[in-house]
């Protein structure tokens, strides 16, 4: 019986793999540091299948390039032995819920996210560090090997010690910040859907870095746009020279061509501008000028106002917008106006009804439009009861709001990922937008538990990390729309799985085999850690067969052992000990399409070996595995 591998996917391993369907004589065997043979890639031979001549050494080329790259590159697709552990207590509507909140570093997160969230995820907003100076950034470790990264992952627990502040004097001030967001960036676009897009705040120190580097991870004719936000709307006289009110919103696509952008709905405003002077029964429009700037061959001929028999031709250096024939036809039907009295020139009408129902965004988000720093800071103290702010720069979820509408459809089920997500204001912004059109998307919140100052609002408050604020938001703006939304939206999800990240569920033997000693191994014949619970066992094993970990979750009782049913049948897992071949029996009989058990947990070796003979008889399409 195979075991599942309990660590994320080596993304390493399955490049080469890739690489190897399309170029085979590109990969080659070779003996690694230990003096195992291994497949590794002829870089030399892979440049020249990809180019009539070999771009190498000095030869100049235009590429976004700083200190620490290639390590960046090389974390991002190292795999790690950790996995995410259910927290009930801490969670809402556990068992019905579709969203999660993980709790934990953000590049874990997405290596652990890799297998069950690979091409699903419609849109991703994040807004992390801005690189001022003062911010904290993720202290990687790009000094190892992916052999040594696996293990170290494993045994090593860096929560206390990830982040570290990104100052002048370190002599790396934009190298950092730039392998943070690269392996982060790259790992990310991987979840994109072809539909999917990313939204990505920033300010001017990194907004060119930023470009640049969406430009190479995604592509640069992917680039969709760099939104001008306003977050603030008066002067700050101390500033230093120019009183900055904007921030950008940088906008990349999996695929641009796939027109993963749609439209914002009209206002009442937009429709406002049209209206019906002359009863026409088509309805309200607009008068648009027939004439447009510049001469244009064949574009002057006489046009006839049919109500006073007045000629018109277009004003000097100008033209009429359409050939003649054309004109007529418009002339004919009605569609051309001359004013209340018959004599003014001639206007072509566009009518609200044959317009679409949308309109397209534009570069500059105005904060009367999708809120303002001040209105963000008051939309978190409203949530509550003595009106502070836990969080020092939170986003108003109206900004979220307009990226979630240009990107997802209200019954598509997208799934949203924030792995950045600070106060949680992504997730506030997905209910309230799910309240306001009946949509089902859903969320995934990913936020590292760092400590919150001794000296600010929320440490007073009693929030002891950035962690705790974002759950606690959720909690208290979910119940805050579900109130007012009773009527429309009774059964909005306002719910949250959390999970965190933590060490594998195996024990370091199970990593480690050859430095253990044949008496260490004698005292470990069950490979889990003693302070794993089941549904510990049950969600790596979930991440591991890439699982939508938001499936509902049954526990039944069969033949005395306690089995966990995935989505119904989509995985039967029992992690107890003494199973026997009758329960096994009884258990096959269900057809689960996946069946998982404990590797100790069997009652004899006889038992273990006809195990999957039972499921071959009785059920024969069931995948069985074990831990």
């Amino acid at each position: 019986m195979d075991r599942l591998p309990l660590h994320s996917p080596d993304l390493t391993a399955q490049n080469i793999e890739k690489l190897a369907a399309l170029f085979p004589n590109c990969v080659v065997e070779a003996k690694d540091d230990k003096g195992q043979l291994t497949r590794k890639i002829d870089f030399d031979q892979l440049r020249q299948e990809l180019s009539d001549r070999i771009v190498d050494g000095p030869t100049e080329r235009y590429r976004l390039d700083w200190p620490g790259k290639r390590e960046a590159l090389l974390t991002a697709n190292a795999p790690i032995a950790k996995t995410l552990r259910p927290c009930r207590e801490e969670s809402v509507d556990f068992d019905t819920t579709k969203n999660l909140f993980i709790e934990g570093d953000n590049l874990d997160a997405l290596k652990l996210l890799q297998e069950t969230y690979l091409g699903k995820v419609k849109m991703i907003y994040i807004d992390p560090p801005y690189n001022t100076g003062k911010d904290f950034i993720y202290e990687d470790n790009f000094d190892e090997d992916s052999g040594e990264f696996l293990v170290r992952s494993n045994q090593v627990d860096e929560t206390g010690n990830r982040m570290v502040a990104n100052t002048e004097a370190n002599g790396r001030f934009h190298s950092d910040w730039l392998s943070m967001m690269y392996s982060r960036l790259k790992l990310a676009r991987n979840l994109l859907t072809e539909h999917g897009t990313i939204y990505i705040s920033i300010d001017d120190r990194e907004h060119s870095n930023l470009v640049k580097l969406g430009g190479e991870i995604f592509g640069v004719e992917n680039y969709i746009a760099s939104i001008v936000w306003e977050k603030m709307y008066t002067t700050k006289n101390d500033s230093s020279d120019i009183s900055t009110s904007h921030e950008y919103i940088v906008i990349y696509a999996k695929n641009a061509l796939a027109k993963p952008i749609g439209q914002l709905a009209r206002t009442e405003e937009m429709d406002a501008r049209y209206s019906n002077p002359d009863n026409d029964p088509r309805g309200p429009w607009k008068a648009i000028p027939l004439y447009a700037q510049g001469e244009s061959k064949n574009g002057r001929y006489p046009v006839v106002s049919p109500l006073t028999g007045k000629t018109h031709f277009p004003p000097p250096d100008s033209h009429w917008r359409y050939a003649k024939d054309v004109t007529e036809q418009l002339l004919s039907d009605g569609r051309i106006y001359f004013g209340a009295d018959g004599l003014g020139l001639p206007n072509s009408k566009k009518y609200l009804s044959e317009i679409t129902s949308g309109v397209k965004a534009k570069s500059l988000w105005r904060h009367s439009e999708v809120g303002s720093n001040d209105s963000a800071k008051r939309e978190l103290r409203s949530l509550y009861d003595n009106n502070h702010a836990p969080f020092d720069f939170p986003k108003p979820s109206r900004l979220v709001e307009r990226m979630l509408s240009l990107s997802t459809k209200p019954n598509d089920d997208s799934v949203i990922l924030d792995f950045f997500s600070g106060s949680a204001t992504t997730a506030h912004a997905v209910m309230a937008l799910n309240a306001e059109d009946g949509g089902n998307r859903r969320f995934i919140m990913v936020q590292l538990p760092e400590t919150c100052d001794e000296k600010s609002e929320a440490y007073k408050a009693g929030y002891k990390t950035i962690a705790e604020i974002g759950k606690e938001r959720i909690r208290r703006a979910g119940k805050k729309i579900k109130e007012e939304n009773a009527t429309n939206a009774p059964d909005l999800d306002i719910g949250f799985r959390v999970l965190k990240i933590d060490t594998s569920n195996a024990k370091d033997i199970y990593y480690t085999p050859d430095k253990t000693s044949q008496a260490e191994l004698a005292l470990a014949v069950d490979n889990i850690k003693e302070d794993r619970t089941p549904e510990d066992l049950l969600f790596q094993v979930m991440l591991d067969w890439g699982v939508d970990l938001s499936l509902p979750i049954a526990r039944e009782e069969i033949s005395g052992k306690h089995v966990y049913f995935v989505d119904q049948n989509a995985i039967a897992a029992c992690f107890e000990t003494g199973i026997d071949e009758e329960f096994v029996k009884e258990l096959a009989k269900r057809k689960p399409l996946r069946a998982v058990f404990r590797d100790s947990g069997f009652a004899s070796d006889a038992v273990k070996i006809n195990v999957e003979q039972i499921f071959k008889l009785l059920s024969p399409t069931t995948e069985v595995k074990s831990i």
